[in-house]
């Protein structure tokens, strides 16, 4: 069986961010704890006047092939994954491709191109499908580009409004991978939801608190799902759990609940039940009201214990590193928490070869994903690479009303004539308009 797997990463940053605790807070009149303690978000990404999904896509994959020293003709396939596509039928792929033709000089004329759609797992599965397609052995050794990106923005006034973000993340699925290889099973949970939606409109229709729920039963049943068909799992044998982000305070919900599932029968549950007793069962309560209350009571104490603390410090702080400063890329949200832990591990030297992960994707409508994917040799030089850091160090911070500004130039529904406050460098920027209507770009 051929070994498949993401052998390179890149990531693109909206060049603008919004200070969640100085600039936004006060003028919206909340209390900064409620985005750095209670959502976990410091600073989000911003697209500048001439940056959007297709340049932010496309300065992403610039880098990866420069990096990776890819010429076109070994790529095979683009998939691009977003849910802030402006095109009904066009892909955002055939976009990406004919930003990187100015630059590269070749036309990638013979690679297959397409577009993904389910909300923000759509990354997920944009891997997914590169993997069977090399695995098929129709890739006749070529690569895939697969590409998450998005421009996520929440109306004006909507709770969701602090969770904003904007970015690309940009990977090259190979065969014999030198960052991660992709395991052949999956866990699945899927149902008809209508949690976040966008039924012919730019700005999400959300249900906040359902949308909390629906995220933690899918995750919790996809990972019984993946126990089913691949045996019980213990969760010490795994060096990082990326989750879906679309804030780290979801991700301790997440945490919480699958290190219980997790650690059920195991002697970590053993050693929990001697410091907080046992943990409750439905079945012993005569309403449901009272079972959901003493559950919530003992995953707060479980969240207290040493041996949880410790845990959560090593396996899941560290993915969740670049998200508190970037904000929600939706389709590129888990894809950023695997890039942030590895990016932690190579600064504290870690051994981490043959090292397995354990990936949560998620997205509304709704559906979740589990599956392992083992590092490989190789990884560190490939991770040195990602220069995202730096990126959001040196982002244009935003007053509120420049803030206000640039949400409505990116606000589909008004026209608003301002300018750029960035300045751009062998980079891809849009343009304006074609005779269609569409979208120009160029790379400056």
């Amino acid at each position: 069986m051929k070994s498949v797997g993401i052998d390179g990463i890149s990531i693109w940053s909206g060049k603008l961010s919004l200070d969640l605790a100085n600039v936004f807070a006060p003028a919206v009149g909340e209390n900064p704890d409620k985005y750095t303690k209670g959502l976990g978000l410091y600073t989000c990404s911003f697209p500048d006047v001439r940056e959007d999904i297709v340049t932010m896509g496309a300065n992403a994959a610039y880098k990866l092939m420069i990096a990776e020293g890819l010429d076109p003709s070994e790529i095979g396939r683009i998939d691009v994954a977003t849910e802030s596509s402006f095109d009904s039928s066009k892909p955002i792929s055939t976009y990406i491709s004919g930003c990187l033709e100015q630059v590269f000089g070749e036309e990638f004329r013979n690679v297959n191109k397409g577009e993904r759609k389910f909300a923000c797992i759509a990354g997920t599965q944009c891997i997914d499908d590169a993997h069977n397609w090399i695995l098929s052995g129709r890739n006749e050794g070529k690569s895939a580009l697969v590409i998450a990106t998005d421009t996520a923005l929440y109306e004006r006034g909507n709770p969701g409004e602090a969770t904003q973000g904007a970015g690309a993340v940009a990977m090259l699925i190979s065969e014999d991978p030198s960052i991660m290889e992709l395991s052949l099973k999956q866990g699945y949970s899927s149902v008809d939801e209508t949690d976040f939606l966008k039924p012919n409109q730019q700005f999400p229709s959300v249900d906040g608190k359902r949308s909390v729920q629906v995220y933690l039963s899918l995750m919790r049943n996809a990972l019984m799902n993946f126990e089913e068909r691949s045996g019980k799992m213990n969760i010490e044998e795994f060096q990082f759990v990326p989750f879906h982000v679309p804030f780290p305070g979801m991700v301790r919900k997440a945490a919480s609940l699958g290190y219980r599932y997790m650690t059920r029968g195991t002697p970590i549950e053993n050693e929990l039940e001697k410091l907080i007793g046992p943990k409750p069962e439905r079945e012993k309560f005569s309403e449901d009201e009272k079972y959901t209350e003493s559950i919530r009571e003992y995953m707060k104490l479980l969240e207290g214990t040493e041996v949880y603390k410790k845990w959560y410090k090593h396996v899941i702080e560290p993915t969740v590193q670049i998200s508190s400063k970037a904000g929600n890329w939706y389709t590129g949200s888990v894809h950023l928490a695997r890039a942030s832990s590895l990016l932690h591990a190579e600064s504290e030297g870690l051994d981490l070869v043959d090292k397995k992960i354990l990936v949560g994707s998620y997205g509304s409508g709704a559906q979740a994903e589990i599956h392992v994917e083992t590092i490989k040799e190789g990884w560190e030089e490939k991770i040195k690479k990602m220069d995202i850091y730096s990126q959001l160090d040196s982002r244009r911070s935003l007053s509120f009303e420049e803030y206000e500004q640039i949400h409505d130039v990116h606000n589909y529904s008004k026209e608003i004539d301002l300018d750029e406050l960035t300045n751009y460098k062998n980079e891809f920027i849009c343009t304006g308009y074609g005779k269609m209507g569409e979208n120009t770009y160029e790379f400056v």
